[in-house]
């Protein structure tokens, strides 16, 4: 199962998007302001949610567009 597509069908992109950008965890949660563990845990999937204020910061720091970070996918 895809990291974060449990019940909700949001699937998180975030290691394909810091990789393509040769950026660690370590430098994303400097530039955004936002703890390692908190990343890990919308990395890994097992957010519940996410403020549209971090989005817009993680897709500012990263320079890219909430699709490349989450996709939606619906049962079989």
């Amino acid at each position: 199962m895809p990291a974060g597509n449990d019940q909700h069908g949001i699937e998180v992109h975030l290691d394909a998007v810091l990789e393509e950008r040769g950026m660690t965890l370590t430098e994303l949660s400097r530039q955004v302001g936002i703890t390692i563990v908190n990343l890990s845990i919308l990395k890994n999937g097992h957010a519940k949610a996410i403020r549209f204020s971090t989005l817009s910061a993680l897709c500012q720091a990263l320079d890219c567009q909430p699709g490349d970070l989450l996709s939606h996918h619906t049962g079989d």
